[in-house]
């Protein structure tokens, strides 16, 4: 009888995927089952985002799990290589630019100062500054911006979750299509994971990574997670005019836009009292022309020629304590792990999260890179650790 840990996973987007891969990597280790309840993704998080990486963050552990996912998906097709067949996300790295108006320049320039000290890449530009490298920006309303030289840019996230899954399948981790309903306790602990069918997986340790639908599971076990699902809808358009060297830009209004092949994509922050939980995910088409065209063509004059080509729209999983991720164990549950609340950067911080979550469960602790500042403690202790850069 094999005396391994048995893990079940509840949720196969990219996050349960990661830590599956990084469970497994030791054969024997453990004994890794995944429950993904829609195996095509088409809810998906992961295959609804815009998949974008910067390390234009204002916390440290961010920035360094971004530095840690960029290192890995430059190298990702030999680090998640399956016999013959070699991922390509497509990684492109024209950098991130940030806009601050007067109001918000005090944030800009500390945050800046944030990733000095831990050796981003990023420059602090005037308007004059701006206008020189991207002569195509109207800078009306701009007091600097911060660029992002190098380790920030955009790729594939429906790549990188098969990428995952693919990696995890062949070291062994099992992918079950099948919805979870609940756990079965022995005291405070979780011993096994009920499906709809009326089955129960038995299991040593579990993992929350259901994404948008976190809380749920964690009410499961009686533990509050502030954890909600928030609608964003992206919008792709086409501009007559080219845009060179056009990096990912966000507006000081939450507006962002990038380009995407030989056209752009483009979303917003909607307004608080619009931003409900669990909306449909149809895309809020009337935003555009009401809210982000408007503000498109105040920033780049050309686009006051767009046409929109498309939409659509998905869940940020939005931690709405300090919007950022929520890692580990909760005190109630000792076998219990959470990995959620990652409020828009999850596919970027999919490959640490991955790899930490794993050690924390195997060996006990981070051994790589600590991620003890994303502990859940700090929710129930009232210490939040604000992430001033959410987009």
């Amino acid at each position: 009888m094999s005396t391994s840990p048995r893990i079940v996973i509840i949720g196969g987007g990219v996050i349960g995927s990661a830590i599956a891969t990084f469970l497994t990597q030791t054969s024997g280790a453990c004994e890794v089952t995944v429950l993904e309840r829609d195996p095509t993704y088409c809810n998906a998080s992961s295959a609804r985002s815009a998949s974008s990486i910067r390390q234009q963050f204002s916390t440290p552990v961010n920035i360094r799990m971004s530095q840690y996912g960029i290192a890995f998906f430059r190298q990702i097709g030999s680090l998640l290589r399956v016999g013959e067949t070699v991922p390509d996300i497509s990684l492109v790295e024209p950098g991130y630019l940030f806009l601050a108006s007067a109001a918000g320049a005090p944030a800009l320039q500390d945050n800046v100062h944030v990733q000095h000290a831990h050796d981003v890449a990023v420059d602090l530009l005037t308007p004059a500054q701006l206008h020189a490298a991207f002569p195509w920006l109207a800078t009306r309303g701009v007091r600097c911006g911060a660029f992002g030289r190098a380790g920030e840019g955009w790729f594939d996230g429906y790549s990188v979750l098969q990428a995952f899954r693919a990696k995890a399948r062949a070291q062994g981790a099992v992918f079950i299509s099948a919805e979870a309903s609940g756990f079965v306790r022995h005291g405070s602990r979780v011993t096994g994971v009920t499906v709809h069918d009326g089955a129960t997986l038995h299991c040593d340790m579990a993992v929350n990574a259901a994404g948008p639908w976190a809380a749920t599971v964690a009410r499961w076990a009686g533990i509050a997670l502030p954890v909600h699902a928030r609608r964003r809808t992206v919008f792709s358009f086409t501009c007559p005019d080219a845009l060179p060297q056009c990096p990912l830009v966000i507006d000081p209004g939450g507006l962002w836009f990038r380009p995407e092949g030989a056209q752009f994509l483009c979303g917003y922050a909607p307004a608080p009292n619009d931003d409900l939980d669990d909306l449909p995910l149809d895309p809020d088409l009337g935003a555009f022309e009401a809210h982000v065209w408007p503000a498109l063509a105040r920033r780049v004059p050309a686009f006051a020629a767009v046409r929109m080509t498309g939409a659509w729209a998905g869940y940020y999983e939005m931690n709405t304590f300090d919007h950022n991720a929520i890692l580990g164990l909760h005190g109630d549950c000792p076998n219990l792990y959470f990995a959620n609340g990652f409020s828009g950067h999850g596919l970027q911080h999919a490959p640490a999260v991955g790899r930490g979550l794993a050690e924390l469960m195997l060996q006990g602790s981070y051994r790589s890179l600590d991620l003890g500042p994303l502990a859940f403690s700090r929710i129930a202790e009232q210490r939040p650790l604000i992430e001033r850069n959410i987009i």
